[in-house]
């Protein structure tokens, strides 16, 4: 048995039931013990993440504003999962997939609340003056030095991890993307996104968040706006394609054709692994720049902090969903059950490529090309402040240049290379960093509760009187 081999088999196992239990279940707990918070105060979480940071605010600690801490962890998870992974959902679960997706995005709003929570309530400041916050702070701070462990644990693979699913594998898209569309050899691209990258990185944490806060908004609007046209000028198909939705959630799909058919629970599977993968919700990523929000509460951070899974989930990869599914291009037999002919062998980001060009002609294959680009690129420069964190906590601040020098090298290799085995790593890497802070979420529920208990009775109250006065 070979290391692929190995590493499936583990993967099995990590990404298997009880995994997915923990992970949807941690999100059902920490929804009820806060009564719903993510539904009562969404609208209020917006305002808090787009609004201008106010004079109040002005004094509060921390590296970077709520808006671009924000937008640096949508440009490491706005990713090819939109668009390749909901493709993919679909084709294995059915269009209920989708609706799966849905629920483990709005639970997953609990989840990441409650990360950056933490994250914020026990950041420290690190020997360059910056903050620093995450699961390895919270763990060990929060649960005690015996803890420290599981700290290391979350992050040597939250390192690993984000030279694997981070880097590498969204470069290695990049250049096929490129290859096929423009015919231009991977080397070339690798070595442009490694300039470009390293342009980004050694600017530190405060360039990145910048960058980010210019480039996320700009690369998601061109996405969406193009997915909107294309469900506008079929709009009579969108409700027969939320039915499709909804009937498929809770009813088998039948086999047809070369089709095998799809159980209720492959549905559901299919919908919470790939909701999982597109928004993050759980592998505590999103914390590890949370930590560096200026916010004078850890309730505000981790309002703004759940929104992006709202953006993620509910917006981005339901528009892909709509598209895919009003086009016909959800069919994988090819147009035996939407009527669509089209090749059978498309699948993932293609199949996406696809049915945005049956409706929007070579200008719809051109925005999922270059949004390939962009959400891989953004992906790319947002996880190398997780994977800097990570790294940071293990070996301190001085000798973290070397990891990005390793970084910039992993996004030239992955323009070159066959990352099979490296999915398959980076996918147990990101099993074991959701584990430990799982644990911990649970373990410090407490903790949460308190937290948004005091800041919605008592400082939210103070300050509403401090501005009537």
């Amino acid at each position: 048995m070979n290391i692929l081999e190995w590493l499936q088999k583990i993967n099995g196992v990590l990404w298997g039931a009880p995994s997915l239990i923990l992970l949807f279940g941690t999100g059902v707990f920490l929804t009820l013990i806060l009564k719903g918070l993510q539904f009562r105060k969404l609208g209020y979480a917006f305002k808090l993440a787009f609004s201008k940071e106010k004079e109040e605010d002005s004094s509060a600690e921390g590296d970077v504003s709520n808006y671009k801490a924000l937008m640096t962890a949508l440009a490491a998870t706005i990713g090819n999962g939109n668009i390749a992974g909901v493709a993919t959902a679909i084709t294995i679960g059915g269009p209920g997939a989708i609706f799966w997706m849905w629920v483990v995005g709005l639970v997953g709003m609990a989840t990441k609340y409650g990360e950056a929570l933490l994250a914020m309530k026990y950041r420290v400041k690190n020997d360059n003056g910056e903050y620093a916050g995450g699961p390895m702070y919270y763990v060990e701070k929060g649960l005690g030095p015996k803890w420290k462990w599981l700290a290391i644990s979350f992050a040597l693979f939250g390192a690993i991890a984000s030279l694997g699913i981070g880097n590498s594998v969204q470069s290695n898209t990049i250049a096929s993307v490129v290859d096929e569309s423009f015919h231009i050899d991977g080397w070339v691209t690798g070595v442009i996104l490694a300039a470009l990258t390293a342009l980004i990185i050694f600017g530190g944490v405060k360039r990145i968040s910048s960058v980010a806060g210019f480039f996320v908004p700009i690369m998601a609007v061109l996405y969406i706006v193009g997915a909107v046209i294309i469900i506008i000028l079929n709009f009579d198909a969108v409700i027969p394609a939320m039915k499709l939705i909804f009937t498929y959630a809770f009813s088998p799909l039948s086999a047809v054709g070369g089709f095998s058919g799809v159980i209720v629970m492959e549905a559901v599977k299919s919908g919470v692994s790939k909701g999982i993968f597109s928004n993050e919700a759980g592998l505590g990523t999103a914390a590890l720049i949370a930590g560096n929000a200026k916010a004078d509460h850890p309730v505000k951070q981790a309002l703004v902090a759940m929104t992006g899974t709202f953006i993620v989930t509910i917006i981005v990869c339901t528009m892909t969903a709509l598209v895919l599914l009003i086009t016909g291009f959800w069919d994988p037999t090819g147009g035996e059950l939407s009527g669509v002919v089209h090749d059978p062998n498309l699948e993932a980001g293609a199949l996406t490529t696809a049915a945005f060009g049956s409706s929007l002609g070579i200008v719809g294959e051109y925005i999922v090309t270059f949004s390939v680009i962009f959400f891989g690129f953004s992906t790319i420069i947002g996880w190398y402040v997780y994977g800097y964190k990570c790294f940071e906590y293990l070996v301190g601040t001085k000798i973290t240049i070397y990891y990005g020098a390793v970084y910039i090298l992993a996004c030239f290799v992955g323009t070159v290379a066959n990352l099979t085995t490296v999915w398959a790593f980076a996918d147990m890497a990101n099993a074991l960093m959701m584990i430990p802070n799982l644990i911990a979420l649970l373990l410090l529920y407490k903790v949460i509760k308190s937290e948004t208990d005091d800041y919605f009775n008592r400082y939210l109250v103070e300050f509403e009187m401090k501005k009537a006065s």
